[in-house]
Formats: structure tokens, sequence, C-alpha cells
């Protein structure tokens, strides 16, 4: 079994996919092409996806029973003792400690969140 699941790529990128896999959602795409088809068809997403990003989910032998790429994600897979796991990335906090969003006045922090 193969998934490929698109975000905003061009339409002639889903057109050519739909000669080997069914799409049954906008951008996600399922089939059991031969591994060398599945590597043809995800060297053609690399390369046509212009702004967008892709996913590719196939079964495999291993102990998950699968594995994945990423094509422009900001999630990343990640190899850790024979598993692949997805690696996000960091995000630094950016509303202070008092709470709230940075630039809110303190009439509007009390309103929100009760005085203090």
């Amino acid at each position: 079994m193969t998934v490929i699941v698109l975000t905003n790529c061009p339409a002639g990128l889903r057109g050519f996919l739909t000669r080997w896999l069914l799409e049954i959602s906008a951008g996600v795409f399922i089939g059991s092409p031969s591994a060398r088809i599945r590597e043809v068809l995800w060297a053609e997403v690399q390369q046509y996806a212009g702004q967008g990003r892709a996913l590719l989910a196939h079964t495999t032998n291993n102990e998950q029973g699968f594995t994945f790429r990423t094509h422009d994600h900001a999630w990343h897979p990640t190899d850790h003792e024979g598993l692949t796991l997805i690696r996000r990335p960091s995000i630094s906090p950016s509303s202070p400690s008092n709470g709230g969003k940075p630039g809110w006045s303190s009439a509007a922090k009390r309103r929100r969140f009760g005085k203090r």
C-alpha cells in the first residue's frame, strides 16, 4: 500500500498521480504500485511539487510495517534505534510569562486573565 499526500501542489501533478493511484480526497492518493513505480512517482512529485509539500508513506518489511518520506515539510523523519519517528521543529515560547500576547495593554490583560 502506498499513500501520497500533496499540499499546495500544481493540478498537473495531481493529474499525473491519478494514472497510477486513486485520489480518495483532495491531494490524498492511495494505491499498490510496485517499488520501481513508487520510486518513479516520488521522483516526479519531488521535481514538480513547486512551492507545495508532499508526504509519501508505504508498507515495508520493518518493525513498524511502513516507512515514509517528506518533501519540503517542517517535520522530518528521523531514525531512532530502528524506528522512524517524526522530528518537529522546536517552538520557542513567544508569549510573556505573565500571560497574553506580547503588546497587549495592561487593561486588556486584566479583562482577559482577571485582576492580578
